[in-house]
């Protein structure tokens, strides 16, 4: 039997990792970053969060529809989901804690002018608000401030324990003057652990992904 939310957009549902019950979808997927282009465009015309309940066939949205505010991918940890919100004309990104029919409620600002909106996302086990690129490497804004190059195939995937979880995705066996894959072609992921300075701890083959009940499995 084919079910029906209370709320039809024509929008493909997310899941949001660590649960079941909660799924999402955008209205776009712009980043945080595209809202200093589209400003130079005449602005952003805002983004549409939505939450769906399979339990109930419920949908939420937390807030409505407002020019020049974007949202973030949402995550699901310590019970409650959040999920960050852009707003570019008052130059500031909110941090929300949500549970739908239940709580509402602002945990942390950051100003613009202090952040890097590129890739600008939330992780970790509590909660970390980071950013990451080649040039700026890794930063970390909330609940404290953490910094520290990155390698060039280098992105940060978890942080928890006061340690921080990188992948590397290594290609071996490329003829680069032929610009072909050889007989030896292999391309994998490698595990890089390191402290809040930057010092590597420990680095293995693989690559991390999560469960829906929230857990890390390295395959």
């Amino acid at each position: 039997m084919i079910k029906k939310f209370n709320r039809i957009k024509g929008r493909p549902i997310e899941k949001i990792c660590g649960q079941d019950r909660f799924g999402y979808s955008q209205s776009d997927f712009e980043d945080m970053y595209d809202l200093i282009q589209w400003s130079k465009q005449g602005g952003h015309q805002g983004s549409e969060l939505l939450f769906y309940d399979f339990y109930t066939g419920k949908v939420y949205k937390p807030f409505d529809r407002k020019r020049n505010v974007i949202y973030g991918r949402p995550v699901y940890t310590e019970g409650f989901l959040y999920f960050l919100q852009g707003d570019y004309d008052q130059r500031r990104v909110i941090l929300y804690r949500y549970m739908p029919e239940k709580i509402l409620e602002k945990v942390t600002e950051l100003n613009m002018e202090e952040v890097n909106l590129y890739n600008l996302v939330i992780v970790g086990n509590p909660l970390y608000i980071i950013s990451q690129d080649e040039e700026d490497g890794f930063r970390c804004y909330y609940p404290e401030k953490i910094s520290f190059p990155l390698g060039e195939r280098e992105s940060v995937i978890f942080i928890e324990d006061g340690k921080v979880y990188l992948e590397e995705w290594v290609e071996e066996g490329w003829d680069e003057e032929a610009d072909c894959a050889t007989a030896a072609y292999k391309y994998y992921n490698q595990i890089i652990v390191k402290d809040f300075e930057g010092k590597t701890i420990s680095k293995e083959i693989g690559c991390l992904n999560q469960d829906a009940n929230g857990g890390w499995w390295i395959s």
